[in-house]
């Protein structure tokens, strides 16, 4: 018998573990993994290269329509990696400098329009697994399993300032917590598409949680829908 495909959402704040649970549930699974933070964060870069003022409409607009984006497969991470206009640019979107602008950009009514259009375009053949700020809410409503990520503020921070730390040895613990607290406010109190749990999400608790046991724990959910 075959099995059904489903849509599954991972929901969140910064750094709660949402990108590794979805990365690790869709690999058992066999389904897409698609990092919709990636998108806006591709967004974000090709905004500060080209010096676009996202405070003009008419320019966001005009930015958007020379954005192409796309999720390529790498053997060697055994993930999708993001490719803005043919580059893979997976690692550069990493930097502090763009998470210290993307919250503001992805609050933006014409850049969540243009990624949400993408992201449902992505799930049209089901079978992934999606995380972001309003996965469950906007992008898949109607997603079979919706999951929402917490994590105690001072695991969030040691955890982003471990992985920043890897990139630039010179960013500091303090710099990484202002940053979080920074996203956390824009992506909750953003007029478009506000960071919230869905009415019919599962919340999981990754603060005292191992790798293997969240995963475990989203794969029981899982099977339970397909």
């Amino acid at each position: 018998m075959k099995k059904k495909k489903i849509i599954i959402t991972i929901d969140g704040y910064s750094a709660c573990g949402k990108s590794t649970l979805a990365k690790q549930l869709a690999k058992n699974l066999g389904y897409v993994y698609v990092d919709s933070g990636a998108l806006y964060r591709a967004i974000t870069l090709y905004f500060l290269r080209n010096h676009v003022d996202w405070t003009d409409s008419k320019e966001v607009k005009k930015a958007l329509k020379d954005i192409s984006l796309s999720f390529e497969f790498n053997p060697k991470s055994e993930t999708s990696d993001i490719y803005l206009n043919d580059e893979n640019v997976e690692y550069v979107i990493r930097d502090l400098v763009i998470a210290e602008k993307v919250s503001e950009i992805a609050a933006i009514k014409e850049v969540r329009e243009y990624a949400v259009a993408q992201q449902q375009e992505m799930g049209k053949k089901r079978g992934i697994v999606m995380d972001g700020r309003d996965i469950g809410t906007v992008v898949f409503p109607d997603a079979e399993l919706k999951i929402f990520m917490t994590a105690d503020n001072p695991v969030r921070v040691e955890r982003r300032f471990h992985e920043l730390y890897e990139k630039n040895p010179n960013i500091t613990i303090e710099e990484v917590k202002a940053n979080l607290e920074m996203r956390d406010y824009i992506d909750s109190h953003r007029e478009i598409s506000p960071l919230r749990r869905a009415e019919d999400a599962i919340v999981l608790d990754n603060t005292n949680l191992s790798e293997k046991e969240q995963l475990q724990k989203a794969l029981k959910l899982a099977h339970q829908f397909i």
